[in-house]
């Protein structure tokens, strides 16, 4: 349903711009979720603003590769481009969506507004089914909620209204950006829960962006995890858990707390990563690797990994990895 091949996406000035995502690869399938992990800065955020064609312009811009939704390339379409062609099938739940909802106007007319865009449906059928999608997102008493002000309702209602808005394109990929990180973990349940359900009930392909993966492990089929722009490991949730092969993808996991482990100092991925322009060649993660030798600073990084789909990006993946 959505393929992204090999994006570069830049920022700055033309004298002095830097990558901030470095040929990132990713391939969501109909009815798919696709979890996307890494650390804060590490391009999460700048890969989805490039799909959805929302990069600031001019300061980011698609440097080259290619964004395909259902065989179509859109990787330079303008939004009301995509939407005019028919291709404007992405729809994205931002991260607070207090900052996303437009404050003086109900709720109701926000998704009206964007069932007139997308369908040019309005007056009472675009207003019956902005109801009916505020019964899909489970809003209690959907006709008297569509007057309420984004004030009004609480964090987990106002974020099923961001999710009623962007099920009003009827999207085939929906981008959710850490659509749960302001929510606590009763409403994060309920919120999770439900985008898993619209999934299956609609047939979608959802990218889900987060840093908890708990959230990962209990939502997604597949997840990838990025590292300074790139891509460092991707597979199967249950495989990649289990077996990571990318070193960072280990660091990942021993840093998550366990809770039956007693009292005991947590671990840390050593370093900082580096910023955007820093590294030119070689591994992204050397500086910060223990297995790291002098092939990893220089020159291409292989793609490892087995037939199943479970590939890292690494000289010494977990199999064969030299003693630190």
């Amino acid at each position: 349903m959505l393929q992204v091949s090999d994006l570069v996406v830049g920022i700055g000035v033309p004298e002095d711009d830097v990558d901030v995502v470095r040929d990132v690869s990713i391939g969501i399938s109909r009815g798919e979720v696709l979890g996307l992990v890494g650390e804060s800065g590490c391009g999460k955020s700048m890969t989805s603003l490039a799909i959805m064609g929302l990069l600031p312009h001019p300061e980011a811009w698609v440097r080259s590769g290619q964004i395909a939704l259902d065989g179509v390339d859109i990787t330079r379409m303008a939004p009301h481009v995509r939407v005019e062609r028919g291709c404007g099938g992405v729809a994205m739940i931002f991260q607070e969506p207090m900052t996303s909802l437009n404050p003086v106007m109900r709720i109701g007319d926000q998704i009206t507004e964007a069932i007139g865009v997308h369908e040019g449906t309005t007056g009472t059928a675009a207003r019956n089914r902005a109801r009916e999608l505020l019964d899909m997102v489970h809003i209690p008493d959907a006709a008297l909620q569509l007057n309420a002000y984004p004030h009004e309702l609480s964090g987990g209602m106002r974020q099923r209204a961001m999710i009623a808005i962007a099920l009003a394109c009827r999207p085939q990929v929906l981008i959710a950006d850490e659509p749960t990180t302001a929510l606590d973990v009763t409403v994060q349940l309920q919120i999770l829960s439900l985008i898993r359900e619209l999934c299956d009930e609609l047939g979608m392909a959802v990218l889900f962006i987060t840093h908890d993966l708990g959230v990962v492990a209990q939502l997604a089929d597949r997840v990838a995890v990025m590292y300074a722009g790139s891509i460092a490991e991707t597979g199967a949730v249950a495989t990649l858990f289990s077996r990571p092969l990318h070193p960072y993808s280990e660091g990942l996991m021993s840093c998550v707390p366990d809770p039956e482990a007693g009292n005991f100092r947590l671990k840390t991925i050593p370093g900082q990563a580096p910023k955007p322009g820093e590294i030119r060649t070689g591994c992204r993660f050397a500086p910060r690797c223990d297995y790291a030798g002098e092939v990893c600073r220089t020159g291409a990084v292989p793609a490892v990994g087995d037939s199943a789909g479970h590939i890292a990006y690494c000289h010494f993946p977990l199999q064969g990895r030299p003693t630190p």
